[in-house]
């Protein structure tokens, strides 16, 4: 019996990987692990399972105990990083102990190195080094760097040895090791389907789609995806025919719709920042920011969008008292009497923006986002947003303190979705 039984969740052929990242420079925190997330979404879409991600030292003992746990668990094993030139790689040398072969120099591999380097860098003992592969497996060349492409087979099991380096890793899993996996084992269909849901806390929401979730089929799986102000719902479905497999995540998604109302606002899982960005397109809108605890971090998300030259005219970070009164019209009288965080305050700062910047639409906030300055009056986390479209704004109090990072990305959220509200 396979030890990865208990993630047969669903029915079907499941077919399990696990991902082992090598290297000291992912332990410290001076480098950090992308090759893992991007593998697991492409294996996903090709109906192979990731189980597990391990990282592990340069060191030939803990690299030995990671692959020989993981090929007792996985069907397939892909390992990144040690195939560099210097001592401190030894990927290819423990895997070579670890199936009882040897390195051969490879005058195939040597071409790819001497092609890739070639009046870049120049070719010395250490690069040559390179083409000594191991003997007893299937050797792949990398287009895109000097390190290639380890593929051994045991039991029926793969296991890959591949560059650490994002962009080769990426490249010889697209164009090589994702179509020979896909070639070797027949997979289900994995289907997932997110919805977004706002106004529920994790534990309300749960409570409510109980009934629901208890009668889901055994091929259907939900998960929760908790962000500040908001609630992914991830529907997953697996199967052998594919459009069963869609017919049934159609089906289990609309009774969530029906069940949620208007507290799911998209179903493609796509960043809020996306979501005001095609409205604005669609109506012909622009928009501006009145930011002082969120920074100008509601601009930044804006503007991360390519083409919101075409909505987004400007923002003001109005940090100070003396900037929220000269360059957005609020009131010395409204500072002293309510204070800058208060809901007077937004409200004028958002009609600021509109008129200093000259649109359609606009946000505010401001608060107190950690980890001082707060009162017993206006606590830390208060934060107060505001969002105007034409003649009507609307307001609302955030005031759960989570941290600085999360109240400022919270208040962000919050402030588009009051915006979405009003632009919808």
């Amino acid at each position: 019996m396979k030890e990865v039984s208990n993630y047969n969740y669903l029915i079907g052929i499941s077919m399990f990987a696990e991902i082992i990242t090598i290297g000291d420079e992912l332990l410290i925190g001076q480098v950090v692990d992308t090759n893992s997330a991007w593998m697991g979404r492409e294996l996903n879409k090709v109906g192979i399972e990731v189980i597990r991600v391990v990282s592990v030292r340069d060191r030939a003992d803990e690299i030995t105990e990671a692959v020989d746990d993981a090929m007792n668990r996985a069907d397939i094993v892909l390992m990144t990083g040690g195939l560099g030139p210097t001592k401190d790689d030894i990927t290819k040398q423990t895997l070579c102990a670890y199936f009882d072969t040897e390195l051969v120099f490879s005058e195939e591999v040597f071409e790819n190195i001497k092609r890739v380097l070639a009046s870049k860098i120049p070719m010395n003992a250490l690069n040559k080094s390179q083409a000594m592969v191991p003997k007893d497996c299937l050797v792949i060349n990398n287009r895109v760097g000097s390190a290639s492409v380890s593929w051994f087979e045991k039991n029926g099991k793969v296991l890959v040895s591949m560059p650490g380096v994002p962009q080769e890793m990426i490249t010889v899993m697209s164009e090589e090791v994702i179509p020979r996996l896909r070639q070797k084992f027949d997979t289900d269909v994995i289907i997932h389907k997110t919805f977004t849901v706002k106004n529920y806390p994790e534990s309300v929401l749960a409570e409510k789609l109980e009934s629901w979730e208890e009668a889901l089929p055994k091929s259907i799986k939900l998960a929760y995806l908790p962000k500040p102000g908001i609630i992914r719902l991830r529907l997953t479905g697996r199967g052998r025919d594919k459009e069963e497999v869609q017919s049934q995540i159609s089906v289990e998604g609309c009774k969530l719709k029906y069940i949620l109302g208007d507290a799911v606002f998209d179903e493609e899982d796509t960043p809020l920042e996306i979501l005001i960005g095609n409205l604005l397109r669609e109506k012909n809108l622009t928009v501006s920011t009145a930011e002082s605890c969120t920074g100008g971090s509601i601009a930044a998300k804006l503007t991360s969008v390519p083409g919101s030259s075409d909505y987004f005219k400007g923002g003001i970070v109005a940090y100070s008292n003396e900037i929220k009164e000269s360059l957005l019209g609020v009131s010395s009288e409204t500072l002293k009497k309510q204070g800058a965080v208060s809901e007077e305050t937004v409200i004028e700062m958002v009609k600021g923006a509109m008129k200093a910047l000259k649109t359609d639409c606009a946000v505010s906030t401001s608060g107190i986002a950690g980890p001082s300055g707060g009162t017993k009056e206006k606590p830390v986390g208060t934060v107060w947003i505001a969002a105007a479209y034409k003649n009507e704004i609307r307001t609302m109090k955030q005031d759960t303190d989570r941290g600085r990072e999360m109240n400022v990305e919270r208040a962000g959220n919050n402030a588009f979705l009051l915006l979405l509200d009003l632009l919808k």
